[in-house]
């Protein structure tokens, strides 16, 4: 009997052994292949240099190449963060995606094709056009094109004087959202002979590279206009006054008038959309430039302004880099009261009134930040035989109500 026990106890003893052993070794097989299939899949994390070239339309991570490849953009505005300029101190913490380090590396590739040209937009008219339009889109706006066309834009006569109108663009940065660009500006250029297309990049920071272009452009080809309107799509020009405010001026001699801005700061907090850091611009204050929203300058202005930005460095922001250009020829814009470059501002005065009024636009030249309606709107509400403005309406301080004995009719303020 105790025999029996004693190999019962042996046997259970061993089986424990035998099962703990195999639980043991299923265990540490586990452990390398989760490792393994751990260790396979971080290279999908990290993204892989291709080796062979880039498709022509394909957008790659973070951000999308030129289509041609002797072509670098001078600049990229999605960038990742690990690429930013390094400093003797650690950077901050910073949203912008603007590579300043690819920026400065690159920023005397200055030279980029024309996809697009209309070499005899400015030969229509025996002497040259009185005033040339320059808008300044991107690839898919189509639709605010189609209304400056429409609208403010047109071109003809206006107070006897002929008008002539360009759009400048660049290549898409995505171009995956619009599959068919090419083929749509192409056939865009083809119906209205409006399209100059460059190959760099459409992007914020580019504008500098749009500037200096266009400016050769017109120093080549459109060197016999008399004076050039250069601004947004969405802002409304009353070009009937700017056409009246020319036509007091000698296109030989330098004229460059808008909404000039003195005394403005570069702005050194990261986040913001304007960063500039103080290795690219050491000095406290920008010299005066014209808001972007649109601006004139003459014949004689402009050949010495496509001269001075040959010899400027780049700057990422274009009206700060104009504004240079200007200094560089030592030229002070004109301050323009009818340049609107942030809308019609209310008067504390008066906080509800109706600045959207075509009376308020009817002794303006520019007003920025209008949406495709309202550039419509606008318009054929000043260009309507029923429109009537008692008087002028221009906002001063402190705003005053008209007495109503005074009114005969009823004021358009209301």
């Amino acid at each position: 009997m105790r025999v029996r026990l004693k190999g019962d106890a042996i046997c259970t003893l061993f089986l424990l052994v035998a099962l703990c052993s195999l639980l043991y070794f299923q265990l540490e097989h586990l452990v390398p292949v989760r490792n393994k299939e751990l260790t396979q899949k971080k290279p999908s994390v990290t993204p892989k240099i291709p080796s062979e070239p880039r498709a022509p339309w394909r957008l790659m991570p973070a951000e999308a190449t030129v289509p041609r490849p002797p072509v670098t953009p001078i600049i990229r505005r999605t960038e990742v963060a690990n690429n930013r300029v390094q400093t003797t101190t650690p950077p901050l913490a910073t949203d912008s995606a603007f590579n300043f380090k690819r920026y400065l590396l690159n920023k005397d590739n200055r030279n980029f094709n024309l996809l697009i040209n209309q070499p005899k937009k400015c030969r229509k008219t025996p002497g040259g056009p009185f005033l040339l339009i320059a808008i300044k889109s991107v690839v898919e706006d189509f639709d605010r094109r189609e209304i400056v066309r429409k609208t403010w834009g047109r071109e003809g006569l206006v107070n006897g004087q002929q008008i002539q109108r360009v759009f400048l663009l660049g290549t898409p940065k995505n171009r995956t959202v619009l599959a068919t660009w090419e083929t749509l500006i192409h056939q865009e250029s083809q119906t209205y002979r409006d399209i100059l297309l460059w190959d760099f990049m459409d992007t914020f920071f580019n504008l500098t590279l749009k500037e200096i272009h266009f400016l050769n452009w017109a120093a080549e080809f459109c060197h016999n206009v008399k004076f050039i309107f250069k601004g947004d799509a969405d802002v409304f020009v009353n070009v009937e006054n700017i056409v009246d405010f020319l036509e007091r001026h000698d296109p030989t001699e330098d004229l460059f008038v808008g909404d000039i801005i003195y005394n403005a700061r570069p702005i050194r907090v990261r986040k913001s959309k304007y960063y500039i850091p103080e290795t690219m611009y050491g000095l406290s204050i920008y010299p005066a430039y014209a808001g972007g929203g649109g601006f004139l300058l003459s014949r004689c202005t402009m050949r010495k302004l496509s001269r001075a930005c040959r010899e400027v460095e780049l700057f990422p922001i274009d009206d700060v880099f104009l504004g240079m250009c200007l200094q560089r020829i030592n030229l002070k814009p004109i301050l323009h009261e009818g340049f609107k470059t942030f809308g019609i501002v209310k008067p504390s005065a008066a906080p509800h009134l109706q600045t959207f009024d075509p009376c308020f636009y009817k002794d303006l030249m520019v007003v920025h930040s209008l949406k495709v309606a309202e550039i419509w709107l606008m318009w054929n509400l000043l260009h309507s035989p029923r429109l009537s403005c008692t008087q002028k309406k221009q906002v001063k301080k402190p705003f005053q109500w008209k007495k109503k004995a005074q009114t005969t009719q009823a004021s358009p303020l209301r």
